[in-house]
């Protein structure tokens, strides 16, 4: 298929989320900005002898906020990912019940999922079945269940979405490429929509203990507010989480068409891959610099015109060392200090896995939408090597000096995705 010449422009018309806050955006948007943690302990008798016992947990079952009969077919990131899209999709001005009723063409409709894991608790459960009962134990529906792409696919079942149905697994880095990929299938005319983020719900003892033993988990188990430190003196590892963040995303041109509220346009995106460590990060960030230039670049603009930076920044001594290392050497002045206004979202929410870009997304949206930076929670003391503003204790108005916010996420295996949004 030759280039489209004049690329459509993308915007943010509708945002959802499910997280360790609460249900909705505007839950997580109070949340952040009161600085409120939704680091939990983990009081199950499945947790008790385990060394870390706490984690970023949804307050709701997702299931209670579905129809029971379409619940019992979808494993928990599928849950909370129906929940975020309906929530996304509704706050678009799009009627509840999907294209049908909204007056669109399924097939110009999309959806784009970030995840990891997808349903592997429903496979271990199976094992456990299989183990215990024999193999007639084992639940028919098991196998669609365990699947990555059920997120992406329930979501399509629920709005009646035709167009396309993708799912992205690239570790940490899910949830924005995911976003990333769903720019670029509007821009060039593949579709006119997308719902696009990411979702995870990898908190069972099995992903706990996988962690622990990787020395990966904060273990501060008597202090789960305060056990997510992200760029502080004192951080010790990230805390695992569930939830979801959903965008929709619009060509410009068909949002303005039918009156659409647009909240920023979701201006560009970058990748990169570390090629360096199955697990540890490049100390030198090198790549992870790489990234977001090409985000940059890719929302036609320079680096001047950044405002601010959602940092992906987990809590881990190395993780939050070399992102540091990239930003210096992307923002910082003649002596590598960086004077653009950084923000880290794990102090409140943990690290969400997948779905950490989606969420981290919505927030840098509701940024530039409300033009207020929340507060990174957890981070007291700054360490010493990390030359950033970052925004601690209370909220701080955004500058008006650029248009340009970023939201970053880095993985295990190098990879790295950066999305770039403009203020409207």
């Amino acid at each position: 298929m030759s280039p489209v010449k004049n690329p459509s422009k993308v915007v943010v018309t509708g945002l959802g989320t499910i997280t360790p806050l609460g249900v909705g955006s505007t839950t997580l948007w109070e949340g952040l900005l009161a600085g409120r943690s939704g680091i939990r302990p983990l009081t199950g008798p499945e947790y008790a002898g385990h060394p870390v016992r706490i984690a970023g947990t949804v307050p709701e079952d997702p299931a209670a906020l579905l129809p029971p009969p379409r619940a019992r077919r979808m494993n928990r990131a599928a849950q909370l990912a129906v929940t975020a899209a309906r929530e996304a999709w509704q706050d678009a001005g799009f009627a509840a019940g999907g294209t049908r009723e909204s007056g669109l063409d399924p097939d110009r409709v999309g959806v784009s999922v970030g995840t990891i894991i997808g349903g592997a608790a429903v496979l271990v459960e199976g094992d456990r079945r299989l183990r215990a009962r024999g193999v007639r134990a084992v639940p028919p529906l098991t196998a669609p269940m365990t699947v990555p792409s059920q997120a992406a696919s329930q979501i399509s079942l629920d709005l009646h979405i035709t167009g396309e149905a993708r799912t992205v697994v690239s570790a940490c880095a899910s949830g924005t490429e995911a976003i990333g990929q769903a720019i670029d299938r509007i821009r060039y005319g593949h579709v006119d929509i997308v719902l696009a983020g990411g979702a995870e719900a990898a908190v069972t003892p099995e992903v706990m203990a996988a962690f622990a033993a990787m020395r990966a988990l904060s273990t501060r188990n008597d202090s789960p507010e305060a056990a997510s430190r992200p760029f502080a003196k004192d951080r010790e590892g990230f805390v695992n989480s569930e939830g979801a963040g959903l965008l929709v995303l619009e060509s410009e041109e068909h949002a303005r068409a039918r009156g659409a509220r647009i909240y920023c346009e979701a201006a560009g995106w970058g990748l990169s891959a570390d090629a360096h460590h199955m697990a540890a990060p490049d100390p030198t960030g090198g790549k992870v610099a790489s990234a977001l230039r090409r985000a940059v670049e890719d929302a036609g603009a320079g680096t001047g015109d950044v405002v601010h930076i959602n940092a992906h920044a987990t809590a881990t001594v190395e993780g939050d060392l070399a992102e540091a290392a990239a930003l210096s050497s992307v923002f910082g002045d003649a002596d590598g200090a960086v004077c653009v206004p950084v923000t880290a979202l794990k102090g409140n929410l943990g690290h969400l896995q997948g779905a950490a870009g989606g969420v981290e997304a919505v927030a840098t949206v509701l940024t530039l939408h409300h033009g207020i930076i929340p507060p990174t929670i957890g981070c007291d003391d700054l360490d010493d090597a990390v030359p950033l503003d970052v925004v601690t204790r209370l909220a701080r108005p955004l500058p008006t000096n650029g248009d340009l916010a970023l939201s970053n996420s880095f993985g295990f295996g190098g990879h790295n995705a950066v999305l770039a949004l403009r203020r409207g």
